[in-house]
């Protein structure tokens, strides 16, 4: 039994019953430290929005509608970095809740553009603002001085492994 595992020690015992767990190896995780940071601004920017249904990616896609009215649901899922079938759900969720339309293209009629209703602009411009508040929290917490190298790690990971 040379690969017998020793019993547990007293101290083994009561860090099991802690509400802190060890990391271990993932304390040291980017990964695992960029979905905790996304978890808890996300949670932050529903908190200040209050509507936990409009959550950060439904108000990156309403922006990204806004800036480029008349886009196809192709050309969305890239800029947003979503799947079809998830961005496919956010769109039926936005379309029922009367803040997008999706209207056949033009020259494709297998493709749709999309376009924000008045009820889609104007909450745009309210998640705006609140948004601009919430990112004013993240910069204060980065600071001005680290803003643009964090700015661009992030978009290097993206693209390197998007």
């Amino acid at each position: 039994m040379a690969d017998a595992i020793p019993p547990r020690s007293e101290t083994d015992r009561s860090d099991a019953r802690s509400d802190e767990a060890r990391l271990g190896p993932l304390d040291d995780f980017i990964g695992f430290h960029l979905r905790l940071a996304q978890e808890a601004s996300f949670r932050a920017f529903a908190a200040r929005v209050g509507d936990p249904d409009l959550k950060p990616r439904r108000f990156a896609v309403l922006t990204l509608i806004a800036e480029n009215p008349g886009m196809t649901q192709t050309a969305l899922g890239k800029a947003a970095g979503r799947d079809k079938s998830t961005l496919t759900t956010t769109l039926d969720d936005l379309v029922k809740r009367g803040l997008v339309s999706r209207e056949r293209a033009p020259n494709d009629r297998r493709s749709y553009t999309l376009f924000l209703t008045d009820k889609g602009c104007a909450l745009h411009q309210k998640l705006m603002a609140a948004a601009r508040a919430h990112d004013a929290d993240l910069d204060r917490l980065v600071g001005p001085e680290n803003k643009a190298l964090f700015l661009a790690l992030l978009r290097r990971i993206a693209c390197e492994l998007g």
